[in-house]
């Protein structure tokens, strides 16, 4: 995204939750200024944006916590592939137990 004073505004913004389960959820959605702070968010958090227009429109239709339909789960892999790839991690990463969770839970 270019962030030069005469930046385009995205046209939406959609951020995905992952648990190692199931499929991905919906976890926060919003066009213009709510985009922007999705964007925000995930940066000051050092989350992996990935930048695709008409994706995030599809998505953006989606309601919370909604799972991303079938028919996206291949081009959503490959997104959280690389994600995971360039933060150092793997899948089985987000399925490692908590090491402060009791075994009651």
């Amino acid at each position: 995204m270019n962030d030069g004073p005469n930046r385009t505004r995205p046209a939406a913004a959609v951020a995905l939750k992952y648990d190692g389960e199931r499929a991905p959820t919906i976890a926060a959605s919003g066009t213009r200024e709510l985009a922007e702070e999705i964007i925000r968010l995930a940066r000051a958090h050092h989350v992996p944006l990935y930048e695709n227009a008409e994706l995030a429109g599809v998505l953006a239709q989606l309601a919370l916590n909604e799972e991303v339909p079938e028919t996206l789960y291949r081009v959503i892999a490959e997104i959280l592939a690389f994600a995971f790839h360039i933060q150092g991690r793997t899948p089985d990463d987000v399925r490692a137990p908590n090491p402060g969770a009791s075994d009651d839970q």
